[in-house]
């Protein structure tokens, strides 16, 4: 069987194998000057180049013939290829990029975009097996993260983007190398002091008054559209009234945290704990089950998929909210104070590096709810193969 006979089912691979291979046309035969820079772009990027090349057409080859041998491909050839156009796309003048190839820097991009696009389906397909490697999961939102990042570098390194506007990753990353002092401080006040009080207050009464919800009918009537109605109000009114009642620390900023994540868990849990089939309840009844032994026992475990999703979205609330919080009187330290102190004084690269800060730390605690859940949880169907 002709190995060309598979191309036309893998167009990503093709495309990829097109731009790479016009690429490096492009690239044979440009001069890229003398020195160090010249040298190695004149004797590696067109191996780099090449090799991309051959593994975006041996991806079209190998369509349907074994995950593994393409993933890894596809892979290597990638960190190959990634490499030497960084460390060339880095020297950047008033024109542009200079140095190897640079009429060809954009179309091998795009060819690099497609590779990248095929070696992630091939890594969600395994993925998505009976059976598959649990890292498979993580490997594939990280190497997209890294795309994105690698593909912000390229673009706003060739386009001279100035750094007042957008500043590069490594810009960014030198600028968080250098103040790790000071963005330790802003997270222990932001998130270890205002983010953590608030949401354990604000999710553990959400939580106790559903409960007194569901015993005491009334009160849902009465409760729930009130919910509605503080839920509504912007942040930018409750915050400064907060600042006036519990000062400038960080009791301000959990106060805020506790009023937007309170209703949030009221609501999810006392939908959780109506989410019981009356089958269940009768069944309990007929085994002479009171109230609490009906709730420990049957309610509350059908809610704790509503509960966690109330926690994982409160996880998001709470870091918002609490920086937000700070724009509105703080200590000379906390998140966003350091974004609103540095975006007054034009140093982006600072407000990124808090910024990045807040996403990780954001992203993490999302991440430790999620596996809570899902070892609580197993048994939901959303878990089951």
């Amino acid at each position: 069987m002709n190995p060309f006979d598979n191309w036309k089912h893998e167009p990503a691979a093709v495309m990829a194998a097109l731009c790479l291979l016009l690429a490096l046309i492009l690239a044979v035969g440009h001069d890229a000057g003398g020195g160090a820079l010249g040298w190695f772009a004149n004797a590696i990027l067109p191996l780099g180049w090449l090799i991309a090349f051959l593994a975006a057409a041996g991806q079209a080859s190998l369509a349907g013939r074994g995950l593994r041998i393409g993933g890894l491909l596809t892979l290597a050839a990638i960190i190959g290829a990634c490499a030497p156009l960084a460390a060339i796309s880095l020297q950047v003048r008033q024109g542009g990029v200079i140095g190897f190839a640079a009429p060809g820097v954009w179309i091998f991009v795009l060819g690099l975009g497609f590779l990248v696009w095929r070696a992630l389906s091939l890594l969600a397909e395994a993925a998505s097996q009976r059976n598959a490697p649990r890292v498979l999961g993580i490997l594939v939102p990280a190497l997209f993260g890294a795309w994105l990042i690698y593909l912000w570098q390229v673009l706003v390194t060739g386009f001279g983007v100035p750094s007042v506007l957008l500043p590069s990753p490594a810009l960014i990353a030198r600028v968080f190398m250098a103040s790790t002092g000071t963005l330790w401080a802003d997270f222990y006040q932001t998130f270890l002091k205002s983010v953590l009080a608030g949401y354990a207050l604000g999710c553990g009464s959400g939580f106790l008054v559903a409960l007194l919800v569901d015993r005491v009918p009334f009160l849902q009537r009465g409760l729930l559209p009130l919910g509605n109605f503080v839920s509504a109000l912007p942040i930018v009114g409750v915050a400064p009234i907060m600042v006036m009642w519990f000062g400038f620390d960080w009791q301000s900023k959990a106060a805020v945290v506790v009023i937007m994540t309170f209703f949030p868990m009221l609501v999810n849990t006392i939908a959780g704990l109506h989410a019981t089939q009356a089958m269940e309840r009768d069944l309990m009844r007929s085994y002479a089950a009171n109230y609490w032994q009906t709730l420990l026992q049957v309610r509350l475990p059908n809610a704790l998929p509503f509960i966690f999703n109330a926690l994982k979205i409160n996880s998001t609330l709470a870091l918002i909210g609490a920086i937000v919080a700070e724009f509105f009187g703080t200590p000379i330290v906390g998140m966003g104070f350091r974004i609103s102190t540095e975006i007054g004084r034009m140093n982006v690269e600072m407000v990124w590096a808090t910024i990045a800060v807040a996403a990780v730390s954001g992203s993490l605690f999302y991440g430790l709810l999620a596996l809570a859940e899902r070892a609580t949880t197993f048994w939901h169907p959303s878990y089951r193969q």
